[in-house]
């Protein structure tokens, strides 16, 4: 039966210290992972053309860029299914520690690529542990709080992720931008420099200190300690998830995610460079250094508004269901972001836009940490979940590598192609129409 309280009651009422222990152990996973993920997108400007020829056009930057993003999908994808499978098996504890190590170490890594495909090739290994400590980390924290709480709980833990975010800007304004940082710094390579961009990513190496903690003081969810009981044949599978009552549910569950996925990559991410476009435009200015931070502070303006999108979908859904607030907003991302890259231009203009098209465009990101886990049953959870976020990842280096040909051999502005792939965000609405709602119901056992 779901539980019963008054209206008045505040949903954090009678949260024990454990619990709120798990939220900031989850949450601070994730704002690590996203920092891994965001660090690029803050420096590819920087770091993909210092490993391509000296005559590349932008086109061809735009190019492997995308393949890097691409890349990062799929691994992401490959991470989160694979771990996803793991954590039902051997526990979310221990899964959430390989899957932290694992996207650490290979963002240090990424500081010493010589050649664009290192890169890309370190960016696929990390995303290994990316897609798979989301998966973990929503699970856990679906599973530890009561059912009253769980969606605000999920939407903090995933609003989380904008910490992330904000510190990959710091990084990129402060290290990546610093051209005195990086003359000061010796470095075997690049005329015995260590520039910024590598710098940024040799700080991915610090969430591996949260290993520790993790390890020391968390311990499994009594909902998981009891599937253990199972026989092992009773325990989930992957394949369970296409069974005749989890398929539809599956199917949706990798539909959403494919078109968040695939706008955020493909839309959300380049609202920073409308700023620095529009900043060029409107001073003249060639300054490398001040445009990175017109940049970075397009980033920040998208951010915020983002972090504001993701904490307000759990009081949303509260009121008007999982299915209403997906709808509300996959209607208002495509709306603004037409608007934002097709109709607006001027500074004063875009500080007021940016904010409203991160918290369009990225808001229901949160959904997934909300809705999926309430898709599946426990010994499924993290299966099901990690494989419906990260299986869309799986389509999105398509339509990434798509968005980069057609820049590279169309000269289609990054404008048009980001407006293109937010029309995305109708297919989500249709979506929608086979989603199950699942508001005030106890997760499935």
């Amino acid at each position: 039966m779901p539980e019963q309280r008054s209206e008045s009651t505040p949903w954090y009422y009678e949260i024990s210290r454990y619990q709120w222990l798990v939220l900031i152990v989850a949450s601070l996973g994730w704002v690590f992972d996203v920092f891994e993920g965001q660090i690029f997108v803050a420096s590819m400007n920087e770091a993909m053309p210092a490993l391509l020829p000296a005559d590349s056009k932008a086109g061809d930057v735009a190019f492997y860029n995308n393949i890097a993003l691409g890349a990062f999908n799929l691994g992401g994808a490959l991470g989160g299914i694979f771990f996803g499978i793991l954590s039902d098996r051997i526990g979310r504890k221990r899964t959430m520690t390989y899957t932290i190590l694992a996207y650490s170490l290979f963002t240090c890594v990424s500081a010493f690529a010589t050649t664009w495909w290192q890169l890309v090739l370190y960016r696929f290994l990390l995303a290994l542990g990316v897609g798979g400590e989301w998966a973990v980390a929503s699970a856990l924290v679906a599973e530890v709080f009561p059912q009253r709480a769980r969606a605000h709980s999920q939407s903090i833990f995933h609003a989380s992720s904008v910490l992330g975010t904000l510190l990959a800007v710091a990084a990129g304004s402060f290290i990546v931008g610093n051209r005195q940082l990086a003359l000061s710094l010796p470095f075997l390579g690049e005329g015995g420099q260590l520039t910024g961009w590598r710098l940024g990513f040799l700080l991915g190496v610090a969430p591996s200190l949260l290993i520790i903690w993790i390890r020391i003081s968390l311990h499994e969810p009594e909902l998981w300690l009891k599937t253990q009981a199972m026989p092992s044949e009773a325990k989930g599978s992957l394949g369970q998830l296409f069974a005749p009552a989890l398929r539809l549910r599956t199917l949706v569950g990798v539909g959403l995610a494919t078109v968040g996925l695939a706008t955020f990559w493909g839309t959300h991410i380049y609202g920073k460079d409308v700023f620095r476009q529009a900043y060029q435009a409107q001073t003249g200015t060639k300054a490398t250094d001040i445009l990175k931070h017109a940049e970075m502070a397009g980033m920040l303006l998208v951010t915020l508004g983002g972090g504001m999108g993701l904490l307000a979908f759990g009081p949303i859904c509260e009121r008007l269901g999982r299915r209403g607030a997906f709808l509300f907003y996959h209607l208002g991302g495509v709306a603004m972001s037409v608007l934002l890259f097709q109709g607006i231009s001027g500074l004063a203009a875009l500080a007021v836009a940016l904010p409203v098209f991160g918290f369009l465009t990225l808001g229901m990101h949160a959904g997934y940490a909300v809705y999926f886990p309430e898709l599946f049953p426990t010994r499924l959870r993290s299966t099901g979940g990690g494989f419906c976020f990260n299986a869309g990842r799986i389509l999105v280096p398509l339509i990434l590598f798509l968005k980069g040909w057609m820049q590279k051999e169309w000269e289609i502005s990054l404008a048009n192609a980001a407006t293109l792939l937010s029309l995305l965000f109708l297919i989500g609405v249709l979506l929608l129409l086979f989603a199950p709602e699942t508001k005030g119901q106890d997760l499935p056992t």
